[in-house]
């Protein structure tokens, strides 16, 4: 019988291998053997043992500063205001929000090598395949070129003209390649590879790329290449995404939270994930910068949440609001008040932790630190010291109130868990591939078959009242209950030419709102300016010099 090895077991070694490093501490230990080229690349699973370092690439997306961070802060979803001396960190998350990027916002360095670093290491195991002579090698080489292409993928979208570097051996500094080149480059490494990549859902290919993932990829490409390279690929998108719904190994599930439960493995839907484990593939980190320090006693976790991440009022609202959401009714808020209506219930409601919070033996939460209120609602907390998560934002700056902003529960959170989570984090999911197919099918004029498409995702969202009509609007609002701080958000905004419209509240209280019209340079982030300094061959972005 063939031995099954996941990509999850493979990244634990990878764990387990760096902590036996580390604890060594003879270092003239005789060495008994050595791994080379022609002794070690001879089974399958040697060759996956040696792809748990580019997939070990991924593992940044679920932490602070990074690739996801830029995404949601600059998106109308997530929000971290400066909590009196807390989270102002040189202002760098203000910017974020802001759309006043600066080339030296720390972020923007932290994004761009967690996705060049994803590169080095496919070309490096990439050109290593390459020298041998050896038939399983072409099949892995593919899946690497695939998971190349989801690096490039995501360096085109947020900062569109990026050095293009398949050459592991040259010791040229690159230059900056324009967006066109850098997409085209995506397409065909996806147009070659796709047919190479394997088919089945099962533990060999989990969290791995297969023709599934890789096709997910080229959907989204052309779902956005009319921002990308200005030419629209409805038709294409559409057509990348059938194939997925009607051919591809998946389903919704019937419960769209077990989608992002701790042992979510089992899930149909998610087609591609990264497979986290508190203990040896750590790194995801929502648990710790969404709760409130407090919350430490609600999931008796081993250390202190930041209390940071927030979701932007408005946004929350976007679930409950009948104005926006018709037939949906539930928990208002308004203001400081929290109004309670009877109607449906949007289940995907379970994203947001707000209302009273209480220690893990049932008694109320406080947070002695609550500021002083007083009479402007400016400067206080009036459901303070006992906890109570509001919806409600006075302010992103200075004094934005401790308990304010529905938390991102997305994630299932353990009990007795730790700074690192250990559910598989969703980089892909057949709900988005079924929502992008209705968007495509609206644009190109089918509004039907959209509009059935679009019914399908809120009636497993909670029996809710369907669409009657399908708009623009209402299209937007639904992709983002669904797919809320999956990393599209900001993509979906420039996508739909909202990205940065007047009713969204930069500045929450302080100051007035600010408005940039579609194709500002606001669209993309500016190079990072330490890769500036260290590689003159690299240019700016237009509207950052």
């Amino acid at each position: 019988m063939k031995k099954i090895l996941n990509i999850k077991y493979v990244l634990i070694g990878l764990g387990l291998s760096c902590f036996t490093v580390i604890s060594c501490v003879d270092l003239e230990e005789e060495v008994f053997s050595q791994v080379t080229a022609d002794n070690f690349f001879q089974t399958d699973e040697e060759f996956i043992s040696a792809l748990g370092a580019a997939y070990s690439s991924l593992g940044g997306l679920g932490n602070h500063s990074g690739l996801w961070s830029i995404n949601e802060l600059a998106s109308d979803e997530i929000v971290i205001s400066t909590k009196g001396g807390d989270w102002f960190d040189g202002g760098v998350l203000l910017q974020l929000h802001q759309h006043e990027f600066l080339p030296d916002n720390p972020f923007f360095q932290n994004s761009w090598n967690f996705l060049f670093g994803g590169i080095n290491t496919c070309n490096r195991l990439i050109f290593s395949f390459e020298q041998l002579d050896n038939p399983n090698s072409a099949a892995f080489i593919g899946e690497l070129r695939a998971l190349r292409a989801l690096f490039y993928y995501w360096a085109l979208d947020a900062f569109g003209n990026v050095p293009l570097v398949t050459d592991f051996t040259s010791t040229e500094s690159p230059g900056t390649t324009p967006r066109q080149e850098v997409y085209n480059f995506v397409l065909s490494e996806l147009n070659e590879v796709i047919p190479l990549l394997p088919t089945a859902k099962d533990g060999t290919t989990y969290g791995r790329m297969t023709r599934w993932a890789a096709l997910t990829i080229r959907m989204k490409l052309y779902l956005n290449a009319e921002v990308y390279v200005g030419t629209p690929q409805w038709a294409l998108a559409a057509a990348d995404a059938e194939e997925i719904i009607n051919s591809g190994p998946y389903s919704l599930m019937p419960s769209y939270r077990d989608n992002f439960v701790i042992n979510n493995a089992g899930s149909t839907e998610n087609i591609f994930v990264y497979p986290y484990d508190k203990v040896f593939a750590g790194g995801f980190n929502w648990v710790m910068m969404t709760l409130h320090i407090a919350s430490q006693s609600t999931f008796n976790l081993t250390q202190q949440p930041w209390n940071g991440y927030q979701t932007v009022e408005e946004f929350y609202n976007s679930y409950v609001d009948p104005e926006i959401n018709p037939g949906v009714q539930g928990p208002v808020w308004k203001g400081l008040a929290l109004e309670q209506s009877e109607g449906t219930i949007d289940g995907r409601l379970s994203n947001f932790l707000v209302g009273p919070q209480f220690r893990a033996d049932g008694t109320r939460l406080e947070d002695p630190g609550v500021e002083p209120f007083d009479a402007t609602g400016r400067n206080g907390d009036p459901d303070g010291p006992p906890i109570t998560f509001m919806p409600y934002l006075n302010e992103i700056w200075p004094q934005g109130l401790r308990q304010a902003g529905a938390r991102i529960a997305k994630y299932e959170f353990e009990m007795g868990g730790t700074n690192n989570m250990s559910n598989d984090f969703v980089i892909f999911r057949l709900s988005d591939v079924i929502l992008s197919l209705a968007e495509a099918r609206f644009r190109l004029g089918n509004t039907a078959e959209a509009l059935a498409l679009v019914n399908q995702i809120r009636d497993r969202a909670g029996n809710l009242d369907p669409f009657t009509t399908l708009t623009e609007e209402n299209l937007l609002a639904e992709r983002g209950r669904e797919m809320y701080v999956e990393m599209t958000r900001r993509q979906d905004l420039i996508r739909f030419k909202k990205y940065g419209d007047a009713w969204w509240p930069f500045q929450g209280m302080n100051r007035p709102k600010r408005v940039h019209q579609p194709g500002s340079h606001l669209e993309l982030f500016p190079i990072p300016e330490p890769q500036l300094l260290a590689n003159p061959r690299l240019t700016q972005n237009p509207g950052y010099n």
